[in-house]
């Protein structure tokens, strides 16, 4: 989950994780080393026809009532969240062992709040999602988990070297699902005020969880942020979104069946379209103008003005809509992104995350990796001067709706109206010499 689990936790409302669908927190930082034995590449899954998906409505979590802004003491908020809980019809006695254990951790609010100093530039993410290690652990799995994985990907669509790659990302193949205590961890981020209704609702979200049978008392270590299992689910989602993929009539996000088939059955539910890639590598014509970056077009209508595809993976319907992305500018690859990138995007808001994972499962399967390199020579801006720049675009009529200290999409796009109206390519990659005469 890129973007990483700060980030995820930095938006206000959550619908599953947020209110733009972020329903899940991500371990992207989690890299263990594996054994560098090769196993022999795993045979690409056949195409029957698909049983028909039956959806199964979610179970319904009862609302919390309004909630205080602050509390004097760790117990205080404690006794008011088990009472408050217990009169919206939650067992007093599962609340209270519940929370019985569960202290006040000062590390998960630094983790919280913490921010990092530079801007990370996507290669460096890139780099790591497609570590040797990486990528040798995914074949293992990918092999030792391929009836699970290929049974999913004839039932949902979802391919299982992209259900692997997050699989990877996620918790390292299962190699580190997280130490910390869930209950301490959601109760402190309830108790620091800042997430006090998302954490709350995680909490009651994990007692659904206890009492129907799916984990035990005994299971309740995960992230600080209250991912859950192989995949990093946090509760409510998997409360919604979990599926029994072993068929033993419980739903449990350490169960690695359960995690890859509730993975695959997620993705399937955010709008993956069956044998459609990722993303496209494109060439761009000389002389391209490029007001068009950050476009939506047909493939097509892109094809038709120049744009030359490079190593396609999958199908490439001219009718296919696409978004023309360059991660790192005009001197990196250029990318046509198609709404399965999207999708995992839902699964965690960040692009360099979902293309992260979409290079991830290629090396998996020994598919072709970007043909053109980034431009490694650019250096990052410092979050001070992030904001500074946001500041100053703003102040001149770029509104970048927010002096964050985040390069989002609005960000972005503002910069690429500055750039176009000031002498440069507008690319909107933003770079220390880029924005050089907006910054300190």
């Amino acid at each position: 989950m890129p973007t990483n689990a700060k980030s995820l936790l930095q938006h206000s409302a959550f619908t599953h994780f947020t209110s733009k669908k972020l329903a899940l927190y991500v371990s992207s930082a989690s890299l263990l080393a594996a054994c560098s034995s090769q196993p022999p590449m795993p045979q690409q899954p056949t195409q029957p026809l698909p049983p028909p998906v039956i959806v199964t409505p979610p179970p319904v979590v009862k609302p919390t009532p309004q909630l205080p802004t602050s509390y004097p003491t760790f117990n205080s908020w404690k006794s008011d969240f088990i009472q408050r809980a217990s009169a919206q019809g939650y067992n007093r006695s599962d609340l209270e062992r519940l929370l019985a254990s569960a202290s006040y951790n000062e590390q998960v609010v630094r983790s919280d709040k913490n921010q990092a100093e530079f801007a990370k530039m996507p290669w460096e993410y890139i780099d790591g999602a497609v570590s040797s290690s990486r990528v040798s652990g995914g074949q293992r799995g990918y092999a030792d988990q391929s009836a699970v994985l290929l049974a999913n990907e004839n039932r949902y669509g979802v391919p299982a070297s992209i259900v692997t790659a997050i699989w990877g990302m996620e918790s390292s193949y299962g190699g580190f699902t997280g130490n910390s205590s869930l209950t301490s961890s959601l109760a402190t981020l309830a108790y620091d005020g800042r997430r006090q209704a998302f954490a709350e609702q995680q909490l009651l979200a994990l007692l659904k969880l206890v009492e129907r049978g799916d984990i035990d008392w005994s299971e309740l270590k995960g992230s600080w942020a209250g991912g859950m299992g192989h995949t990093q689910f946090i509760p409510q989602t998997w409360l919604e979104q979990g599926v029994d993929g072993n068929g033993d009539g419980h739903k449990n996000p350490w169960n690695r069946a359960d995690a890859l088939s509730s993975t695959a059955s997620y993705l399937a539910s955010a709008g993956w379209q069956r044998g459609l890639p990722t993303f496209y590598e494109t060439r761009l014509p000389n002389g391209f103008d490029y007001r068009n970056v950050s476009s939506k077009k047909t493939l097509g209508e892109w094809q038709s003005m120049g744009l030359q595809l490079i190593n396609v993976v999958g199908s490439a319907p001219g009718n296919t809509p696409v978004e023309l992305w360059l991660p790192a500018g005009k001197e990196g690859p250029a990318l046509l992104l198609t709404q399965n990138f999207d999708a995992i995007k839902v699964y965690n808001n960040s692009a360099n995350y979902a293309l992260g994972v979409s290079l991830l499962a290629r090396a998996i399967v020994n598919q072709p990796q970007l043909q053109r390199d980034f431009p490694r020579y650019e250096k990052p801006l410092s979050t001070y001067q992030v904001t500074q720049l946001q500041q100053r675009l703003t102040s001149m009529g770029y509104d970048t709706k927010g002096t964050d200290g985040v390069i989002g999409t609005n960000t972005k796009l503002a910069f690429q109206r500055w750039q176009a109206d000031n002498g440069q390519v507008p690319d909107g990659f933003i770079t220390q010499r880029s924005a050089a005469s907006l910054v300190q």
